[in-house]
Formats: structure tokens, C-alpha cells, sequence
């Protein structure tokens, strides 16, 4: 059985948004060798309140500092068009109703398009709605398992889950087997960096494995 390897994220992260390119990469890379499982940790809870002013400002200067450090490319209208809102939950809970239409990896990737090239709002619900129709899933099936108590749960357990697998701050990888976990300090644009740390762990569960059982 392979190991897994968890990325706890959150679309709505902007570091996840720098560490994309170089994910992409490390996960086909390493697809023969490990289960990627992702948990979607909820960076911010539920809010409808307009986001005070120093904090749209310092999660703007955030985005500069991603860009500069990854070389992502972000809307910066989004800061100008937009009342946003301390809030990512909706697009978490978007994203595991996805999964269950095995669509989880196109809806991040559809939600991260909008918010950072769009320059569009994945807090606000409707705009859900219709990101979730883009990617071929049913409106009001969406919409009515989006809302569902259920969802909100499973929301909180994702989030426990990341907390249990020790996610230091989004995105964390965590390599994961029956006899331990090991948390992958990553690096954002280095692919051979985190190929390297991943595989050398991959060996690390191997031994733990092998003297576990005797």
C-alpha cells in the first residue's frame, strides 16, 4: 500500500495560489509513488462584514509578497472592484461538494482562476453557483448539498483533520502511513527540492515499517 501524501489548502489561499505551478509538478512527478489525499483546512470562517481596511491592505502587500517570491500572477482589481470579506469557508465547503462529484481538483482550480486572474469574489455565494456550473455540476444539486448540514460538518472535520496531521500554516504536505506521520517542509518553487524531501520520507515510513515490524 502506498503512502499518502496530504496537501492541506485552502483555494482561497494565496500561497497555495504561489505554490501551484510547483505542486502541479510534484504531483505528477510522484503520482506512481504516493496517494495525494487533500483536506481542505478553512483559513477563514464565515463572515458577511466588509473586510476593515487594514486588513485589505496588508492582504494586498501579501499578495506582492507571493508574487514576488513565486512568480504567480495576481489581479490586484480585485482589491479595487470588489467588497471583499474575510471569509473562505463558502469556497472550502464549494470545493468538498465538488469532490463528491469527483470534481474537487477542477473546482480549486476553477475558484483560484476567478479570485486571483478574474479578479472575481469566491466569498460570495452565487458567484459559487456559477463556478460550479462552469465545471459541469448541477445548480440546484449544488446549491442544495452546498447549504446541507452535512457539508458544514464535514467542513469541520476536514479542519480538525489538518490540525491532527500537524499543518503548519497553508499549504502543508504531510506523508502519511500506517506507522507515522512526516510533515515536508516545501519549497515554493524548487520542484527537485520537495521531490527530494518527499522521497526521502517516503524511505524514513520504509524504515519505521521495516523495524515496526521486527
Amino acid at each position: 500500500m502506498k503512502p499518502r501524501l496530504f496537501y492541506i489548502h485552502d483555494p482561497m489561499c494565496s500561497w497555495c495560489w504561489g505554490f501551484k505551478a510547483a505542486w502541479d509538478q510534484v504531483q505528477e512527478q510522484v503520482a506512481d509513488e504516493v496517494d495525494v489525499v487533500y483536506v481542505a483546512g478553512g483559513l477563514a470562517p464565515e463572515n458577511h462584514d466588509p473586510m476593515p481596511e487594514a486588513m485589505r491592505h496588508s492582504l494586498e502587500q501579501t499578495w506582492h509578497n507571493v508574487s514576488e517570491k513565486t512568480g504567480a500572477q495576481f489581479n490586484f482589481d480585485f482589491w479595487r472592484n470588489n467588497t471583499p470579506n474575510r471569509s473562505t469557508y463558502p469556497a472550502c465547503k464549494a470545493v468538498l461538494v465538488a469532490r463528491e462529484f469527483d470534481k474537487e481538483l477542477q473546482m480549486i482550480e476553477r475558484i483560484q482562476q476567478f479570485y486571483y486572474q478574474q479578479a472575481g469574489n469566491p466569498s460570495v455565494y452565487s458567484n459559487l453557483y456559477d463556478l460550479a456550473e462552469d465545471i459541469g455540476i448541477e445548480r440546484r444539486s449544488f446549491i442544495n448539498r452546498l447549504h446541507s448540514a452535512e457539508i458544514a460538518q464535514l467542513l469541520q472535520n476536514e479542519i480538525m483533520k489538518g490540525e491532527a496531521l500537524g499543518a503548519q500554516g497553508f499549504p502543508s504536505l504531510v506523508l502519511s502511513d500506517s506507522y507515522g506521520y512526516l510533515f515536508i517542509q516545501h519549497h515554493y518553487t524548487d520542484v527537485e527540492h520537495t521531490l527530494n524531501l518527499i522521497r526521502e520520507g517516503i524511505e524514513r515510513l520504509k524504515l519505521n515499517r521495516a523495524n515496526a515490524e521486527g
